[in-house]
């Protein structure tokens, strides 16, 4: 394994933490000041709070230095900017494929990446509190803590509010952005194997070699990192498991970051088959939502690192494991089951859905009660289990009304753009050419219009509008009103 592909020779440089923010607090003010005469409020408002933000930590870090010196480049840093620039690409061209406004949807994906990061560092504190010491440590994501679902969590808000601010709907732009974070996976867990952390149980006696060597990690030369003298697995096995510490490798584990990364290129797969008979906008995030859930939650089982957290209530795992696996059958049920059309073989397949349950429940059953050892949920079998049946009731809601209505569940619904504006205000403006003759009646100035005849059809840019027809027949009215009465009827 390497955890630091190589390092960026750079001289050594003291520099005062308490002036680097400092600093970036007064260009995040600037950006606000400049946002602000450019009348973008949000833009403005955000800039503003990142200032306060920034100038709040400086009085934290006040007398603290950071010494700059030869930069590591680590192998997660790398494979986690690669799926930045892979789902760049992946996700913009789906988003011009379907017709979504292309530089709108290039600085959501910004905001989506960074609120990203945001909400994976976020949850890994969360669950994670008495490995920080420090304000300063927190943010020191050098030394590992991301957690995944924080990431999807971090990335969905982001994208809503960037997206309300637009008004522009949230789930045509989810469709095209949930391909790109099973690539993520796909690419990042190579660099989580390549670092060596969440990593899973240990392997059988008679689990194959060359699964054996794959899911063995080195215990690293001193030096190799500021922190720690090996990789993850191997220290927590000198602690926890009885690890000689001359031992040069950690026990044979699951490696569940390849696992993970291979669930990523299914998923991948998945979701891009999924487009050809799409039905209604969401359906392919609501799919990845769910898939991705009952995938994390069975990875959940192998895994092994302790910095993964966990939530109450604490029961025997023959009963609180199956029952997880109960909960995605009940929301493959009432959901993604119905894409079936057969009646008998959807049927088939809801009952099928609750063997693994069943099987699950069978083999961790102890012979005696109280041989039962108890366990909690992890975070993010929490995080799969509320997210996945969500979505599954989300997904019978949509799915029902695109039977009904197909064209409307396909429609992006997005706003007029400012483009169209103009050119239906040019066609209005054809209407008025110079040189007709005014009504006597009108206003100066006011040009007359033909009446409407019977037969006309309204073009497609909107001339012959029912507002414009409704003033011409008043005008009429009026007219008529005022002639002199010729009929000679009482």
């Amino acid at each position: 394994m390497h955890p630091i592909l190589f390092r960026v020779p750079l001289p050594v440089w003291t520099v005062p933490l308490l002036w680097v923010f400092l600093i970036a607090a007064g260009i995040a003010f600037a950006g606000a000041i400049g946002l602000f005469l450019g009348k973008n409020k949000p833009g403005a408002a955000a800039a503003g709070i990142a200032g306060v933000a920034l100038a709040a930590l400086a009085s934290q870090f006040k007398g603290q230095t950071y010494a700059l010196g030869p930069l590591p480049i680590y192998s997660y840093g790398v494979m986690l900017g690669l799926s930045l620039v892979v789902g760049w690409y992946l996700t913009l061209g789906l988003a011009e494929r379907d017709g979504l406004p292309k530089e709108t949807m290039a600085n959501c994906y910004v905001v989506t990446a960074l609120a990203a990061v945001l909400g994976s560092r976020v949850l890994y504190i969360l669950t994670n509190l008495d490995e920080f010491d420090s304000l300063g440590a927190m943010f020191d994501i050098r030394r590992g803590g991301l957690v995944a679902y924080g990431g999807f969590l971090g990335g969905f808000l982001g994208s809503y509010l960037f997206l309300r601010s637009h008004r522009i709907p949230l789930l045509p732009w989810a469709d095209v952005a949930v391909p790109s974070l099973a690539s993520g996976l796909m690419i990042t867990r190579v660099g989580c194997y390549l670092f060596g952390c969440d990593f899973g149980r240990p392997l059988g006696e008679t689990a194959p070699a060359w699964l054996k060597k794959l899911g063995t990690f080195p215990h690293w030369a001193e030096g190799t990192l500021d922190h720690g003298s090996g990789s993850p697995a191997w220290v927590q096995h000198v602690k926890e498991r009885g690890l000689d510490p001359t031992s040069d490798a950690s026990l044979a584990v699951h490696p569940t970051q390849i696992y993970e990364s291979l669930v990523g290129a299914g998923l991948l797969v998945l979701l891009l088959l999924a487009r050809r008979r799409q039905k209604f906008r969401g359906e392919i995030f609501l799919l990845f939502t769910f898939s991705y859930g009952v995938c994390r939650y069975l990875l959940e089982l192998l895994r092994d690192d302790a910095e993964r957290g966990s939530i109450p209530p604490s029961l025997p795992e023959h009963v609180l494991l199956p029952a997880g696996l109960v909960v995605f059958a009940v929301g493959y049920t009432i959901g993604f089951s119905h894409v079936i059309h057969d009646n008998v073989a959807r049927k088939v397949t809801q009952a099928l859905s609750f063997v693994p349950a069943l099987a699950l429940y069978l083999v961790l059953k102890p012979e005696t009660f109280g041989a039962s050892e108890t366990l909690q949920y992890s975070t993010s079998q929490v995080v799969a289990l509320t997210t996945g049946l969500a979505a599954s009731i989300a997904f019978a809601v949509y799915y029902k009304a695109a039977l009904d209505h197909p064209e409307q569940a396909m429609a992006l619904n997005l706003p007029a753009s400012p483009a169209a504006d103009d050119t239906r205000q040019a066609d209005a403006d054809e209407d008025d050419e110079p040189g007709e003759d005014e009504d006597e009646d009108d206003e100066p100035g006011q040009k007359r219009r033909a009446p409407a005849r019977a037969g006309d059809k309204p073009s497609r840019t909107g001339r012959g509008s029912a507002k414009d027809e409704g003033r011409a027949t008043a005008r009429e009215r009026g007219a008529a009103s005022e002639a002199p009465d010729t009929t000679g009827e009482a």
